[in-house]
């Protein structure tokens, strides 16, 4: 990943964090699972094969999880898609 996305990831990436810290509501196990997969996006950014590996694990758990809070959580959702969409971009 070049560094500009590498910045906007780990500024998404922090903004997720911190919605999901105000978050009060989110259910203990959607919160492991958010937290457990926003760590793995942070160690599997940087390339190579787990970067490629990221793609195919992660999208599909992390739309998942932006379905889950879009009603109860949309700030989070949306901080979400937005991690989604810069990944996209980034070709992951």
């Amino acid at each position: 990943m070049n560094r500009p996305h590498e910045e906007t990831l780990r500024e998404l990436l922090r903004r997720v964090h911190e919605r999901l810290s105000r978050a009060r509501t989110v259910d203990a196990e959607s919160r492991r699972l958010l937290q457990d997969l926003t760590q793995d996006i942070e160690r599997k950014a940087g390339g190579g094969a787990a970067r490629a590996e990221l793609g195919k694990e992660s999208l599909p758990r992390l739309e998942a999880l932006a379905v889950r809070f879009e009603s109860e959580h949309p700030a989070l959702a949306e901080g979400l898609r937005q991690l989604i969409d810069l990944l996209g971009k980034a070709g992951i």
